[in-house]
């Protein structure tokens, strides 16, 4: 019998590559939505809520697994929303009778004072698992691929400015990860025997400054590097403000990610490989993936205001 699997999140950055690539697998998939009437993706549309226990109930009934995607980081009070949803979505998972949660959470170290986005993200794979089922945990850092904020961060600051006065986190290292090799590891450890409880950190083949990341993207998207000048005294308020000014990222949103661009988040623990083998994605592959499948989507307007795929027919810009 196939198994049925929920996807939280489905619409969402990676929830919607996730449901296609679990589909592809034989398994069934909900896609659990806020607007199911409007959700145009592949697998079975479901209405839940994580902030509404009874659409839980609801949508995780007769699943075997599920995926948990969501977070509230556009909100003040994130952080207890973040709490509530997890605790909520754990016990309905063991009422349901679930045999695995798998979560996408962030890399960082804990002796690192981390931000309160990381943190809320760490807390948040404890609270899964308030009510026995157990929990997958990968921990990423910024996951490379079209509609991704954090990539959206980095194409719009290299986009529009010919040249850069940042602040002091732009020398913070990370580790990118493509989204195809997310998605490969978030379908690879479901059902795994191998991955049952277990928490994994995965990322790409290179450890990056934000400043190197956005050097060798705005080389691949404008074919020329913008100086970049750090300026210490930006404080995170600032910080946000200015991304807020230059990206159409809400200011919220910015505040709580450049919080969390102060901690170094990179990969200490190898062993999702020895899982999971493959070839991984270097970050300029990556970039141009993501510059492409922008190119092709038909909801992103070009300079003109038409529609990216009509123009994606010169050459030139695919």
């Amino acid at each position: 019998m196939t198994s049925t699997v929920l996807v939280t999140g489905a619409s969402g950055f990676v929830g919607s590559h996730l449901v296609p690539a679990l589909i592809d697998r034989g398994y069934r998939v909900r896609a659990m939505t806020r607007h199911p009437d409007t959700y145009d993706g592949p697998g079975e549309a479901v209405y839940g809520d994580v902030a509404d226990t009874d659409s839980l109930r609801a949508a995780l009934a007769g699943t075997s697994a599920a995926y948990y995607l969501v977070h509230s980081l556009a909100s003040d009070d994130f952080e207890q929303r973040d709490a509530e949803a997890a605790t909520a979505f754990g016990h309905a998972a063991a009422e349901a009778g679930l045999m695995q949660i798998i979560y996408l959470g962030g890399l960082g170290d804990v002796d690192d004072s981390l931000s309160p986005h990381l943190q809320s993200r760490r807390d948040v794979e404890q609270l899964l698992a308030v009510g026995g089922v157990p929990v997958t945990v990968l921990r990423a850092a910024v996951v490379i691929g079209h509609g991704g904020i954090s990539w959206e961060i980095t194409r719009q600051l290299v986009d529009h400015l010919p040249a850069m006065v940042t602040p002091k986190w732009v020398g913070t290292r990370t580790q990118p990860i493509a989204l195809r090799d997310v998605i490969r590891y978030l379908a690879g450890v479901l059902d795994n025997p191998g991955a049952l409880g277990k928490v994994f950190e995965v990322g790409g083949p290179e450890v990056l400054s934000y400043a190197d990341m956005m050097r060798r993207a705005a080389k691949i998207q404008n074919h020329r590097v913008p100086p970049i000048v750090p300026i210490p005294l930006l404080t995170p308020r600032l910080s946000s403000l200015w991304l807020a000014l230059i990206t159409d990222v809400d200011q919220a949103t910015a505040r709580n990610l450049i919080d969390s661009m102060n901690n170094e988040v990179v990969v200490h623990d190898h062993s999702i490989r020895e899982l999971l083998p493959g070839d991984l994605t270097g970050y300029e592959d990556s970039v141009r993936a993501a510059l492409r499948d922008r190119a092709q989507d038909p909801s992103v307007p070009d300079e003109a205001g038409q529609p990216e795929a009509e123009a994606s027919a010169d050459p030139a810009r695919s």
